[in-house]
């Protein structure tokens, strides 16, 4: 009786956290989702509200130079979010299971802690001192003579922006992985190797698919806060190169809270549909190995 009687405590307080967690998952997450969606169609007037419906703020951003700019950002988000997992991917591999514990794999690890306790406009001014007319670039292609006129596209483009995003983000793409290749057993790279597998085939269907949840913690500690980020445009953008960041600064500016939460709704449904692409993809994969293995298994 007593043990029974602690198994339906045990179980009240589960759904007591399942319930607190649920209703703070509606209130934290769900409602402000769907308070922007509200907004976005309904009118703005002044500091308040007309309450009828309208699709103008979506028209503004689908005609207006706003779509450009969405495009803009997604396009760099995922450039930058792909340089990142090329760089980081052997890196962390690296740092898990080719470095063996000691100082030097401490000290690397205490150095991507730093930059998070770092101002990000101070992780990305120092790269004007770099890529400016005067940087050091440019005063190194003058001297040995490839180019004897500054170049330009160094700083203020699209190019300068990139650049300025993949150092601050390239801990938060390492750290998942890191950690999903630290958690895999040593035992069972061993095994593939023992079975006769070459280096790439072990990578390929042991460490890879033993990781993927680790990679795809990545993308999204990576390319979610990267959209929000209007330090590298402003610092290294020169005006020149606007993302969306920037553009919701100047919608809250000019009181137009519908358009700044159409921005947002049509962010919101992009990563949505990325992460249903990604899904989707992971099901047939999984689904494909599943079948390759009950081939073997017949």
């Amino acid at each position: 009786m007593s043990a029974m009687r602690k198994g339906q405590a045990g179980t009240g307080v589960e759904q007591a956290a399942i319930g607190t967690l649920t209703v703070l998952w509606v209130l934290g997450v769900l409602l402000p989702i769907l308070s922007l969606l509200v907004i976005s169609f309904i009118q703005g007037k002044g500091l308040g509200f007309v309450w009828a419906l309208s699709t103008k703020a979506y028209a503004d951003i689908l005609v207006d130079f706003r779509i450009e700019i969405v495009l803009r950002t997604l396009r760099i988000v995922v450039v930058v979010t792909l340089i990142e997992l090329l760089l980081a991917f052997p890196f962390a591999l690296w740092l898990a299971k080719g470095m063996k514990p000691g100082w030097l794999k401490s000290t690397l690890l205490i150095l991507l802690v730093v930059p998070f306790f770092l101002s990000p406009a101070a992780r990305t001014i120092v790269w004007r001192s770099i890529l400016g007319s005067e940087g050091l670039v440019n005063i190194f292609l003058a001297q040995t003579g490839i180019s004897p006129d500054p170049v330009g596209w160094l700083l203020f483009s699209e190019f300068s922006v990139h650049l300025g995003l993949i150092g601050p983000y390239f801990p938060s793409m390492v750290w998942p992985l890191f950690i999903s290749f630290s958690l895999i057993d040593d035992e069972l790279i061993k095994a593939s190797r023992d079975l006769g597998a070459d280096a790439f085939t072990t990578l390929r269907h042991v460490v890879v698919p033993l990781a993927s949840p680790g990679i795809a913690a990545g993308l999204v500690f990576t390319a979610i806060p990267m959209l929000g980020d209007n330090v590298a445009s402003t610092l290294l953008g020169g005006g020149n190169v606007a993302l969306i960041a920037e553009t919701f600064d100047d919608l809250i500016r000019a009181m137009n809270y519908p358009g700044a939460a159409a921005l947002a709704s049509l962010l919101v449904l992009a990563m949505l549909l990325a992460f249903l692409i990604a899904r989707l993809v992971l099901a047939r994969r999984q689904a494909a190995e599943g079948g390759i293995f009950a081939g073997m298994q017949s």
